[in-house]
Parts: C-alpha cells; sequence; structure tokens
C-alpha cells in the first residue's frame, strides 16, 4: 500500500485524547497512537518490534477506546524512544509511537450488516465483528409494528393491492445508514455512597462502551432482499 492510497491518521495522545480530528475514509480509519510498552525478560531473546506488536494487540486488540472506536488490529511502529530498565524490574519499558486500524464509521455512511435479533427497542444489527448497532423504531420504514408473538418488526408494505408485512428476520441482511454514536466511559471506579446502599443482590446494568444507531428510512434502505436492481 503507497503513502498516498493510505488513509489520514488521526493523533491521540495516551490512547484516548483525540488531537486532530482525522479525514475519514470509511468505517476503518488510522490513529496515531503513544504508550509505554512493557517487555518481560524472556522476551528480549525476540526481535524488539516483533515483542512490541504483540503487547501492543494484546491490550488493544478488539477493545474500545473512549472517543476512538473499537480497537482492531496494529498497523506500523512508527517511532521507539529509548528504552528503559527500572530498579527492581527486570523488563525494559519503552515508548512507542505507533498506528492503529480502529473501527469508526462516520455519521450517514452506509453499512451492511446482519440483523441480530429484535426486541420493542428496536432492531438490533451486528457486522461480526460488532455487535452494538440500535436501529429505533421510529427510525424503520413506516409504517412498522412489532409482532409480539414471531418477536419480529415488520413493515406494513402498501401496495396497489393492499399492504404487504414485510418481516425483518433474524439473519437476514440489512444496509442502513449511521445517524449517530455513543461512548460511554467504562474505566473503573470507586464505589459511590449511594452505592453502599444498595442491595448487593442489585448488579449495575452492564452498558457498551461504544454503539451506532442507524436508520432504514428511506428508500434502498433495509433489507437487501426487499429491493432489486434493474
Amino acid at each position: 500500500m503507497d503513502s498516498e492510497s493510505r488513509p489520514q491518521p488521526r493523533k491521540t495522545e495516551r490512547l484516548c485524547a483525540v488531537r486532530e480530528p482525522p479525514a475519514q475514509t470509511g468505517m476503518f480509519v488510522l490513529v496515531e497512537m503513544v504508550d509505554t510498552v512493557r517487555i518481560p525478560p524472556w522476551q528480549f531473546e525476540r526481535k524488539l518490534n516483533d515483542s512490541i506488536a504483540e503487547e501492543l494487540n494484546k491490550k488493544l486488540a478488539n477493545k474500545v477506546v473512549y472517543n476512538v472506536g473499537l480497537c482492531i488490529c496494529l498497523f506500523d511502529i512508527t517511532k521507539l524512544e529509548d528504552a528503559y530498565v527500572f530498579p527492581g524490574d527486570g523488563a525494559s519499558h519503552t515508548k512507542v509511537h505507533f498506528r492503529y486500524v480502529v473501527f469508526h464509521p462516520f455519521l450517514d455512511e452506509i453499512l451492511i450488516g446482519k440483523i441480530k435479533g429484535c426486541s420493542p427497542e428496536g432492531v438490533h444489527v451486528s457486522l461480526g465483528f460488532f455487535d452494538d448497532i440500535l436501529i429505533p423504531p421510529e427510525s424503520l420504514q413506516q409504517p412498522a409494528k412489532f409482532d409480539e408473538a414471531e418477536q419480529v418488526w415488520v413493515w406494513e408494505y402498501e401496495t396497489e393491492e393492499g399492504a404487504h408485512d414485510l418481516y425483518m428476520d433474524t439473519g437476514e441482511e440489512i444496509r442502513f445508514r449511521v445517524v449517530d454514536e455513543s461512548f460511554v466511559d467504562t474505566s473503573p471506579t470507586g464505589p459511590s455512597s449511594a452505592d453502599a446502599t444498595t442491595s448487593s443482590e442489585e448488579l449495575p446494568k452492564k452498558e457498551a462502551p461504544y454503539t451506532l444507531v442507524g436508520s432504514i428510512s428511506e428508500p434502498g434502505l433495509g433489507l437487501l432482499s426487499w429491493w432489486t436492481s434493474n
């Protein structure tokens, strides 16, 4: 891949703060990051770049970085600073500048996924590697209704012959537009005074660190089987 065809990276500091907005080129972007990588002594016989790449992927792959996106894999290492060994720790510590492939689609981007399931909250969509996508009821093709018995959303498509029910079944491929995104800081925090008074049986609701909101409320969007091309 030559330098002109590569997506423009965006810079982050300590894996979280974005310095400059990147030039978005698709649902995958390159993000410039800086981190200090610890290499244990038993890995000193390996090439330093190989050990650092393995440690970075262990730390970041399939993890969400707040306000950045879902990390996929290491793209390259751009700079290695001096390594240090601290007293009492035989490992080396190296400040590393690198670029990481991150899943972060831009708003209004069109994606194709599969329906993971339906609920009164909307249609849940998966891309295979990312599942936290919701198409809410108001963003479906209208008029739409939720079939409680089948647990599926239905588009009541109007024709000259009357209404036809088009079901949004699990496993069907669906084309949707990204209209919103949400990041939640899931870093561990200490217990608050309110938490101390709650019952130990009450578990806090687990929130997804990164979610996308989609829409299919326009022609051409929705199940691929709905639309035919001449």
